[in-house]
């Protein structure tokens, strides 16, 4: 499986990443050395997630989350339908 997550860091700002292991990679994130971003900004919570059956869907899923502005995020992780 793959997966698209979003992170929220210690100064309320989203992070949105692409993993085969969440777990792994949530605990990396909070040992500060799975990115730059986060590295100063934790800890970090996971927020939301979304499992995908191939690398290709979950990184154009990535892509599209990213380019979201913030309210739609705050939307989707609250459940609210888009």
């Amino acid at each position: 499986m793959c997966y698209v997550y979003i992170l929220k860091c210690r100064d309320d700002s989203l992070y949105t990443g692409y993993t085969v292991d969440l777990e792994k990679r949530l605990l990396t994130h909070n040992k500060g050395k799975a990115s730059k971003y986060t590295r100063g900004r934790l800890p970090v919570v996971l927020v939301y997630f979304e499992e995908f059956s191939n690398q290709s869907d979950a990184l154009k899923r990535e892509y599209a989350i990213k380019q979201m502005k913030r309210a739609k995020k705050l939307k989707m992780i609250n459940g609210v339908v888009l």
